[in-house]
């Protein structure tokens, strides 16, 4: 009698087989192929969400800085300047059709309230309609160094403030123009105390140097101004619009003083010319009166 056993039965199958390598397989000879590289990991988009804004439940959206008339959601590839942030944009905007108020995307759907920002995680930033008084001085945004005169993002704790547009950007991004991902540099490096760029690093975009914060290319040595990546954001670069800058009044009163100051050099010189020309014609016209001689010859 046989004794029954507790192991189950296996049964045979054809399933699974391995081809065995022949005798003389040399692995050297037939290397594995490398395995393909991993996707870089995601870059980090700030996104705003639903804000309470704009006014819903009508065909047409109304936002409380402008609830007398409907806006319309369109894309035109002109360039606006936005009556919330005071700043260009072009492409996707929020318009009137009844009067001349245009928003920025960003700016209509901007949330009261941002926490844990990338570029400033330790306050939570407040959307403000009106800038801070700063008498002589402009108040700045942070991130691009530029004005503010509209929207912004302002922290209660400390004088930290930025776009709303400049809220839009991350610590990392990917941008169509360079292929790879950028990471932007810390402001005691990028930035002197009194905001004038003191790193020396010349921007890939607009080739030159300027202030405010910095991205710099995680694997080579291109940079790019926080301020030239916001015409990404904007939608000035997708319309082709290089960024109009105006000219500072303090550049222009320099100008118009050197301008002055040369017309004045310049004219006294000309007075000086004219009056050792006059003399110089006088003396060849008189001629030189004959020596006397007192000898009698």
């Amino acid at each position: 009698m046989r004794s029954s056993s507790n192991k189950p039965s296996m049964k045979k199958t054809s399933s699974f087989l391995l081809n065995k390598p022949p005798n003389n397989y040399n692995p050297m000879e037939h290397p594995k192929p490398n395995p393909p590289r991993p996707p870089p990991p995601p870059v980090q988009k700030i996104e705003y969400p639903a804000s309470p804004q704009i006014i819903l439940g009508e065909e047409t959206p109304r936002h409380t800085s402008h609830p007398q008339h409907p806006l319309s959601q369109v894309e035109v590839s002109d360039l606006f300047t936005c009556s919330g942030c005071k700043e260009y944009g072009s492409g996707f905007r929020f318009t009137c059709q009844q009067c001349e108020f245009q928003l920025h995307e960003f700016c209509a759907l901007a949330p009261p309230l941002l926490k844990e920002h990338p570029f400033h995680r330790q306050h939570q930033l407040s959307l403000h309609s009106k800038p801070v008084k700063g008498g002589i001085l402009k108040s700045k945004c942070d991130v691009c160094w530029k004005p503010t005169k509209g929207y912004t993002f302002r922290c209660n704790a400390c004088s930290y403030q930025m776009h709303p547009c400049c809220a839009m950007l991350s610590d990392q991004i990917n941008i169509t123009v360079h292929p790879h991902p950028l990471k932007l540099l810390p402001a005691n490096v990028t930035n002197s105390p009194n905001g004038d760029s003191a790193s020396g690093f010349v921007c890939g975009e607009c080739k030159r140097k300027r202030s405010g914060r910095v991205y710099r290319c995680t694997v080579c040595e291109y940079h790019l101004h926080a301020v030239c990546a916001k015409n990404m954001v904007n939608g000035l670069e997708a319309s082709g619009i290089k960024g109009p800058e105006k000219p500072s009044m303090l550049g222009t009163a320099a100008r118009l003083a050197s301008q002055v100051f040369s017309e004045f050099i310049g004219g006294i010189i000309e007075g000086l010319g004219e009056g050792v020309g006059e003399m110089f014609i006088q003396t060849i016209t008189r001629g030189r009166r004959p020596a006397v001689n007192n000898n009698g010859d």
